[in-house]
């Protein structure tokens, strides 16, 4: 087979029909609660149960699996901090996954991790760091990284990883010299999540105001993912979260642990009341994205218990606002270029227009405008007319008691603006275009 040791994952008999009962269940029971009115304004919650029951069917999937698990791997293709198993397509079924065998020190494994001389705390950052990346940068990230399905990897341990059993010394010692001494090595793929471009762009700029600590931005991005509703009275938000920024921004956990709980509960009810005011909903693709995030900030404070989100949010947040302006560069040297085109054309433009005019030979034409002021004369036109019918047959009813010979004439001529209010169009319709 080419490998000293593999992993064989043999799917449970039965579990498709299990499956299948829990997410009638779920859909059952999302449709009774999509009726009550406070939960069918704040989530499509047969959205989410779809959603939800598409991962559940792929997850037991193997052969898509395997395709996630390469998938994966040329995100990170050059990437010295991270890897993944490769797949043994030979022994690999719908029902049956064999990889090759790349167990090491589970990260959560903090003993060993000292025992082999790793930092916890820099796997915590680094294990953000690429959290971020799969969200922010490829749109395409591991929805399932609990401590079980990722590895610390040190370099000598690396058999199995994307190579063939005695290329690993090899691979060793032709690694660049500022290549780390180990690498995240990420396992069981069942559970993937995809960012669309739309919504990845939207959630880098939410990260780059909430490092930004701009309580306004915040609003507004949380109106480009989709959390909030495009009616939403957004005043009374942006100052909370200008106040919460202001009070608990750069906190982490073990900071935040340190404040007095009267003033987080007395904060934490005031928030709660505006933000229960606000039209809030939880947008689909966001379920996976919750979980990828909520894991994966667990797990860095496992590692470190004094790890500060912020201090992995604000340098990944300036990297992105970094990208973005060298892309606004780039965006302004192309619009540069199209205009210098512009301008070097335009002199000889501007002199055959001048000849034109000089000769009398410019003539502009716009049939649709002429079609479309041809169109409003003949309506302006019926208007006026019904007004004068309006007039004259009011006066016509009015005069016929006291001046019946005047009032009849008058309700005899109200007749031919009538006519021509009620068929004019039509004779326009039929006319020349």
């Amino acid at each position: 087979m080419g490998y000293d040791d593999a992993v064989v994952k043999v799917q449970r008999p039965g579990i498709e029909v299990i499956v299948d009962v829990d997410i009638a269940a779920l859909r059952r029971v999302a449709g009774w609660l999509s009726r009550v009115g406070f939960v069918a304004r704040r989530v499509d919650l047969p959205s989410l149960v779809e959603e939800f029951a598409t991962t559940s069917l792929e997850e037991i999937d193997y052969l898509h699996e395997a395709g996630n698990a390469e998938r994966f791997a040329a995100s990170f293709a050059g990437d010295a901090r991270v890897a993944a198993p490769e797949v043994v397509w030979e022994r690999t079924t719908r029902r049956v996954l064999t990889l090759a065998d790349v167990t090491a020190i589970k990260i959560s494994d903090r003993g060993s991790l000292v025992a082999a001389g790793i930092d916890p705390k820099q796997v915590a950052h680094r294990f953000a760091a690429v959290m971020f990346d799969q969200l922010f940068r490829d749109g395409y990230f591991h929805a399932d990284p609990h401590p079980g399905n990722i590895f610390v990897t040190p370099v000598g341990m690396r058999t199995g990883v994307g190579m063939r059993t005695g290329e690993t010394d090899a691979a060793a010692s032709a690694a660049p010299p500022d290549a780390p001494d180990w690498q995240l090595t990420f396992i069981d793929f069942g559970m993937m999540g995809q960012v669309p471009d739309g919504l990845r762009h939207a959630l880098q700029q939410l990260m780059i105001a909430v490092a930004s600590r701009d309580g306004a931005r915040v609003v507004e991005a949380f109106r480009s993912v989709g959390f909030l509703l495009p009616t939403a009275e957004t005043a009374e938000l942006e100052r909370a979260m200008t106040e919460l920024f202001a009070r608990f921004g750069g906190m982490g956990f073990a900071e935040l642990a340190q404040v007095d709980e009267r003033e987080l509960r007395r904060f934490a009810i005031e928030f709660g009341e505006t933000m229960r005011t606000q039209p809030f909903q939880l947008p689909e693709n966001f379920l996976l994205i919750i979980r990828a995030m909520s894991l994966t900030s667990g797990m860095c404070s496992s590692l470190d218990p004094e790890f500060n989100i912020w201090d992995a949010v604000e340098p990944y947040a300036a990297k992105l606002l970094r990208d973005e302006r060298g892309n606004v560069v780039q965006s302004l040297g192309r619009e540069a270029l199209a205009a210098a085109g512009t301008a070097w054309r335009l002199p000889g433009r501007l002199d055959r227009i001048v000849d034109r005019i000089e000769e009398g030979r410019l003539v502009a034409q716009s049939p649709r405008i002429e079609q479309r002021m041809s169109r409003l004369e003949r309506t302006a036109g019926r208007i006026v007319s019904a007004v004068i019918f309006v007039g004259l047959f009011l006066g016509g009813i009015l005069l016929r008691v006291d001046e019946p010979v005047w009032g009849g004439i008058l309700l005899g001529v109200s007749v031919v603006p009538l006519l021509h209010a009620v068929f004019a169009g039509a004779l326009g319709r039929r006319g020349p275009h």
